[in-house]
């Protein structure tokens, strides 16, 4: 399949995997997602798959006014090769543009050896609020270097996730088949965990993280060749990609078989 085949299925998609959660509004050339009910992703607003054209800064603005009136994050996500008139548009609305390597997976290498268990969670999984808690503790310290944070953060972070609806809307995701969970579990811990999102043909790797005291044994490689495998095998998805956060992020997921065919673009508010 030629890149611009690619990024086609990847727009698809894009547009596909929030309708499953939120409702779309349209403004012209671009469209906004709303989530329903309260605990979720609050979404964002991309290029419109159905009417593409020409994005200006007025139309941005447009879209920002009514996030404001929502109370949601004016946040915008879209790929640059498939939107070219986008960024200037943000840009010129105020917005700060951060880019990312988008990448699709041709042949999976071998996983990396861990000494932890890598297994798909159930809904009903005791260690999915731990699962959850371990990206989200990943994520709120970035990067690749081992830190503080570890399993004696973990319980308090899942109660947490589980008292704001993270959990319950998790595992109803993971029974509609909309989301799959993997965990890298040790003495029955998790130190790791990561998602994909099955749409047809299409799954996005999302949220691969490990905790930051666990850093460095080989264990997003693992969770990430788990969802593969799941993906590939079970969910019958015949393309999957991924957003990195950063290029040496990349260059790791690069020796597990992905390659870059674009640049993720998220633009908000600049800090």
């Amino acid at each position: 399949m030629t890149t611009a085949a690619i990024l086609r299925r990847l727009e698809a998609y894009y547009d596909a995997v929030p309708r499953s959660a939120a409702r779309a509004e349209d403004f012209g050339p671009l469209t906004l997602f709303i989530a329903e009910g309260r605990a979720g992703h609050p979404y964002y607003a991309r290029p419109a798959l159905d009417r593409p054209g020409p994005v200006e800064a007025a139309d941005v603005e447009r879209v920002r006014a009514r996030q404001r009136q929502l109370g949601l994050p004016e946040s915008f996500e879209w790929v640059a090769e498939t939107a070219p008139t986008l960024r200037s548009a943000v840009e010129g609305s105020g917005l700060a543009v951060q880019q990312h390597p988008l990448m699709v997976l041709d042949e999976p290498a071998p996983p990396a050896r861990t000494e932890a268990g890598v297994r798909i969670l159930d809904p009903e999984d005791p260690l999915l609020p731990q699962a959850l808690a371990a990206a989200h503790l990943a994520f709120g310290t970035p990067g690749t270097g081992i830190g503080p944070v570890g399993p004696a953060q973990l319980d308090a972070q899942a109660r947490e996730l589980a008292e704001a609806g993270w959990v319950r809307r998790t595992a109803g995701r993971m029974r509609a088949g909309l989301t799959v969970v993997a965990a890298a579990v040790t003495d029955g811990t998790v130190l790791g965990s990561g998602q994909h999102q099955p749409v047809g043909p299409v799954s996005e790797i999302v949220g691969v993280g490990t905790l930051p005291s666990a850093r460095r044994r080989g264990l997003a490689a693992a969770v990430t060749a788990e969802l593969v495998h799941d993906a590939r095998t079970r969910r019958g998805v015949t393309t999957v990609f991924l957003t990195a956060a950063d290029d040496d992020i990349a260059r790791g997921y690069a020796r597990l078989g992905f390659r870059r065919v674009g640049t993720a673009l998220i633009a908000g508010p600049p800090e």
